[in-house]
């Protein structure tokens, strides 16, 4: 019984750690990336913008970003990293799963 019962609190926290993107919204990602993320990310997420220069943002499309898991770039994204702003308490959890979800649409083909 001890067994199943830690393989179903497992499986519970699991589902709930990816819970943001398994039901996310790419095409609202989108709009809520061009809003939010895209003055300094760029539309396209390659960080071309005069702000994502300065800063050496990493190219979205890139590996390094899109082996991120989404439990870590749902972090980055609600606390900030280096100059970039927190955004924890201004987007949903929903909201989250839906950027991060665009996000994945950039990865190289």
């Amino acid at each position: 019984m001890k067994r199943i019962a830690i393989c179903a609190s497992v499986a519970a926290l699991t589902f709930c750690l990816s819970a943001p993107v398994a039901f996310a919204d790419s095409q609202a990602g989108a709009a809520l990336f061009k809003t939010k993320c895209a003055m300094c990310h760029g539309a396209d997420g390659k960080g071309d913008t005069a702000m994502g220069k300065s800063l050496k943002l990493k190219d979205f499309s890139s590996d390094d970003v899109q082996n991120v898991h989404d439990s870590e770039m749902k972090n980055i994204i609600e606390n900030g990293k280096g100059k970039m702003p927190a955004f924890k308490g201004k987007l949903t959890d929903k909201q989250l799963g839906d950027v991060i979800q665009f996000v994945r649409t950039l990865k190289k083909k």
